[in-house]
Parts: structure tokens; sequence; C-alpha cells
């Protein structure tokens, strides 16, 4: 019987944009997509390591843009949105994640006690200390706040070592790896030098969080499989921002 794989970590704070719900250059909900995701995170659960999940709702609607081309509809209404939108992406996970036999619970900063929980703060770590994974959707409740910030904001809440934030590309470069084929990726990089040489890591009120508190951001490709299992292992991939 071979022993299961260990986390680095006690908790975590898992950042999931909305690209990782559907197929690439697609919209909506690709469940096969959600599905492959679920599988990771089932891995990263067995470890033991208290797993909080933030996500994204742009592969629906991004409240910004959306209130851009329609002055029907007002911008604070347009963020509530793409909130609603991150609801319907953590149902979809939710329900992922059970069949794979991983005990969930998904909380919202909006109040829908049909399909979620409030966001209670104790009631979440005492969720994550017995091995249930907690998926945090609808960002912080208020509009005009990303869900960078909302994940930030939630990592400081419930004392998370670290902002694991999950998307297509493997790190951060020193430019444009697009424009500029010799653009550098680090391995790892302080804080003052992310912002010294004014690079993108989250928006900058999510940095300045993580920044002021302390807390390491490791960015990394989810899309390489037992990417996410590696982050919580401590293994270095992508690029690690920390003081």
């Amino acid at each position: 019987m071979t022993n299961s794989p260990r986390s680095a970590f006690k908790r975590v704070l898992l950042k999931l944009s909305g690209e990782s719900f559907c197929r690439s250059r697609e919209g909506g909900i690709s469940m096969s997509e959600v599905t492959a995701t679920a599988k990771q995170l089932r891995a990263v659960a067995e470890t033991g390591v208290q797993l909080a999940i933030v996500c994204g709702g742009g592969n629906i609607l991004r409240g910004k843009q959306f209130s851009e081309v329609s002055q029907a509809i007002q911008p604070a209404t347009a963020h509530y949105m793409g909130m609603l939108a991150t609801v319907i992406n953590a149902l979809a996970l939710q329900d992922a994640l059970e069949n794979e036999g991983v005990p969930t619970r998904v909380q919202s900063a909006i109040r829908m006690e049909g399909v979620a929980e409030p966001f209670i703060r104790r009631r979440c770590i005492r969720h994550l200390e017995k091995g249930r994974v907690v998926i945090l959707a609808a960002g912080t409740g208020s509009p005009f706040v990303t869900t960078d910030t909302a994940a930030a904001l939630r990592a400081r809440e419930i004392e998370a070592e670290v902002v694991l934030k999950a998307t297509k590309v493997d790190g951060v470069y020193s430019e444009d790896p697009e424009k500029n084929p010799h653009a550098v990726r680090y391995s790892e990089i302080s804080f003052a030098d992310v912002i010294s040489q004014q690079l993108q890591v989250m928006d900058a009120q999510a940095f300045h969080h993580c920044r002021e508190h302390g807390i390491p951001i490791l960015i990394f490709n989810f899309q390489q499989e037992g990417n996410i299992l590696r982050a919580v292992q401590g293994e270095r991939i992508g690029t690690l921002v920390h003081a």
C-alpha cells in the first residue's frame, strides 16, 4: 500500500479563473474541462491540505466588459451579474468534485440559501478543518472588486499560507513572451521587484493585500496535468512571488 502524497502547506487558497471552466477560445461551461480539474483537485484533497477555492466567472460573463458595450445596463448591475456567473461555476465544480468523492461546500458572498451557504469566516474554517473543500463564490458580494482581490481577501480571512493562482500561462515573465521570444520567466521574484519592473501578477489591489500581509503568490499553468498537486506539494513550478 502506497502512502498518499503530502502537502507542503496546511491551508491554501486556490484562485481558478473562469477560463478553467471552458475549452480554449470558447465560453460557457465544458463539463469535460471541469471534470479534468476536479480529478486534479481530488489528488490535492488526498494530501490532507485544507483547500479553499475562489472561482472566476469570465467564461460566462465579465461584468466590466459587459457594462462597456451596453449603456442599458448600469456598471454596478453588470458586476453583480458577473458575481452570479461565479456561482454557476462553483455549483458545476461542486458536483464534479463530489462525483469524484470529494466532500465540498459552496459559500456565496451574495445570500442565496437555496443553492449555497452564506460566507461566514468561522464556518468556512470549520469546514476546512473537517476536510471539506470550500468553494467561495460571488466575489466579495460588492461590485467593482475583481475575483483576484476576492481571493486575496479570503486568503487573509481564513489565514491561508499561500495564494495559488491557476492560469493558462506558466508563470511571470520579464516581458510578454508572445512579443519577445527572449523574455525571461522568473522561477521566483520579490514583491518589490514586481513593482519596480511593473510586472502584471494580479490586479493592484489583490497584489497589495498579499504584499502587505506577507502572503506568497504562486502563478502556474493548471492545464499541465498534475500541476495543482505539484503546487501544493511545494514543487518549483511557475513563479513564486514572495517578500
